[in-house]
């Protein structure tokens, strides 16, 4: 996907597409971190919002229910 970067006031910004942000369960709520590694924009939605602690439960919960069956067949 291309994308051009839209004027906004002084600004410039990226327009995310609503079928991407669903995807990645964001909307104009989320807290985002952005980084750079010098040549790519990465950006995340930032820790300790609900949502990775909804992730981290589901973890927990998998691990819980899973763990003996997952290291035997590891």
């Amino acid at each position: 996907m291309i994308k051009k970067l839209t004027k906004h006031g002084n600004s410039l910004a990226l327009v995310i597409d609503r079928g991407v942000l669903e995807l990645l369960d964001i909307d104009a709520e989320t807290p985002l971190s952005i980084k750079t590694d010098g040549k790519c924009l990465i950006v995340t939605p930032a820790e300790g919002t609900a949502r990775q602690k909804r992730f981290r439960a589901a973890l927990d919960e998998g691990n819980r229910r899973y763990g003996k069956m997952l290291k035997r067949l590891a």
